[in-house]
């Protein structure tokens, strides 16, 4: 399993957990999930945030 699918499903886990017992716990869910998936992109290299942020790491 990648580092993406594991960051993506930890995220999801934390979102669920932070979120339990509200009728919020939908949008909390999906925000972690993306903040989680960012997190596996990046740490998988299809993802770079050095690029995103105006600072290539290549010329």
């Amino acid at each position: 399993m990648s580092a993406t699918r594991w960051c993506l499903a930890v995220g999801l886990v934390l979102g669920i957990v932070l979120a339990f017992g509200g009728w919020f716990a939908f949008l909390i869910t999906l925000l972690f999930g993306l903040i989680g998936l960012l997190v596996g992109l990046t740490a998988d290299g299809k993802l770079d945030m050095a690029g995103l942020f105006g600072r290539a790491s290549s010329r």
